[in-house]
């Protein structure tokens, strides 16, 4: 199937799909494989639910004319991609880093939103899957983009460069994530680094926290020259400054340079933790860029309410949960505590889950945050997962597994108390939270 003629059938049936428990009439219907299921197999299926063409690789499943044979279903949706975007003109912004994406980008979309039509990346659609998807899935009226995309090991940010070409981009950070598949926080810098190659190789936009010197440095040592800086220092192109931190935190911020605001504006938030600083200064600051005023940057940062467990308060009717655990590694795990540690509460518990993907830096990294944990004054600490097992002793409570975790906490439920639950995903930590 030639690619001019795919991207035709594209433009008339501008849906996608990829799972036969989804198809919408008329869509474009993409067999993919994974280690586990063949989409081959589904093809007709997906047409009589009524996909209006289905791409397949394997010729044994071509049953209709509706039936397009490529050789590689996947490499064909990120080539049909790539070509799509090539057609935009439209600025598209670039989120990478090891923690605070997901974050960053809503509230990058929610400020934006204000003023521009924007799409931005659905869920956590940011690897070699999910940002084709998301570039097929931008709407014609659309004026910006925001596209995430993660990475767990070299060339992944490279390679959906090429493929999302971002004409705007930042780094939130680069921490101890994924250490396994990029072989060590060097690994990580460069895997992160290659979003600033590709800003500097087509003299696009970079958003940089320049009060972050590893930032500052791999910007630098990447000739990266086209920057619109933020940060706490003044001599940064924005501003800004924590006033209020609990439950939820403020920050006050202004302009710098030629457009230098007299005074500061204060934008309120719906998050907890000042983790969460740096990506709402980075949303600001790209507001600034594209020009919106103070009152449209303001209320794109409150409209913004946190969900799917990042950084998310809930009140039940025993305790006060944050509920931080849809991932975890050492940086945010660091983070998160040290919030804790800031929360104004009289009785304060701690949940942690294993952090994954860590590799031979496992034992020692949740030794450190099992030290870090016991640094602070908390009524109780919970740890749960193999790692944090090898590590029991008689201080605190330990569990092989969440359901053993789950069981203890049906027989001492706690009440009264502001818990922190972090884990990696894989931990599923949401098991715990209706008793708590």
């Amino acid at each position: 199937m030639n690619l001019k003629k795919l991207y035709s059938i594209y433009l008339e049936h501008p849906k996608i799909c990829t799972d036969t428990r989804s198809i919408e009439k008329g869509c474009l219907f993409f067999a993919l494989k994974g280690d586990n299921f063949n989409g081959n197999e589904f093809a007709l299926e997906a047409l009589k639910k009524g996909a209006a063409y289905v791409v397949i690789d394997e010729k044994e499943y071509y049953r209709s004319p509706n039936c397009l044979v490529v050789a590689d279903t996947l490499q064909t949706l990120q080539q049909l991609a790539k070509y799509h975007r090539s057609h935009l003109r439209i600025p598209v912004i670039g989120i990478t880093g090891s923690n605070g994406k997901t974050t960053s980008k809503e509230l990058i979309s929610s400020v934006l939103s204000e003023h521009f039509k924007t799409y931005a990346t659905q869920g956590n659609l940011n690897n070699h899957i999910g940002v084709p998807l998301t570039i097929l899935s931008i709407p014609p009226s659309t004026e910006i983009a925001i596209i995430e995309m993660g990475a767990n090991h070299q060339k992944e940010i490279e390679f959906l460069c090429g493929i999302s070409q971002p004409t705007h981009g930042l780094i939130t950070n680069v921490g101890k994530a994924h250490l396994e598949g990029f072989g060590g926080l060097e690994g990580v810098k460069i895997g992160k680094g290659e979003l600033y190659y590709h800003l500097a190789a087509s003299q696009g936009v970079t958003f940089i926290n320049q009060d972050n010197k590893t930032l500052a440095d791999m910007a630098e040592a990447r000739s990266v020259t086209n920057i619109t800086s933020y940060g706490v220092s003044e001599t940064n192109d924005v501003s800004a400054k924590i006033s209020k931190t609990s439950p939820y935190f403020s920050v006050k911020w202004k302009r710098n340079g030629v457009n230098a605001d007299h005074g500061y504006h204060e934008a309120s938030s719906n998050l907890t933790g000042s983790y969460n600083f740096e990506n709402t200064l980075a949303a600001i600051a790209i507001g600034c860029f594209f020009k919106l005023s103070p009152d449209e940057i303001n209320r794109g940062i409150q409209s913004y309410f946190p969900s799917d467990n990042r950084s998310q308060i809930i009140q039940t009717e025993k305790n006060i949960l944050i509920c931080d655990y849809y991932n975890a590694n050492p940086s945010s795990m660091q983070a998160a505590i040290d919030n804790l540690n800031t929360v104004s509460a009289e009785k304060k518990v701690l949940i942690l889950g294993d952090m994954f993907e860590l590799g031979d830096d496992a034992p020692a990294e949740h030794l450190r945050i099992l030290g870090m944990s016991r640094s602070i004054r908390l009524h109780k600490r919970i740890f749960i997962g193999f790692e944090f097992f090898k590590l029991k002793d008689g201080a605190d409570y330990f569990y092989k597994s969440t359901s053993e975790a789950y069981e203890a906490l049906e027989e001492c439920p706690i009440t009264d108390a502001t818990i922190l639950i972090k884990g990696s995903r894989g931990m599923k930590l949401e098991a715990l939270v209706k008793l708590l």
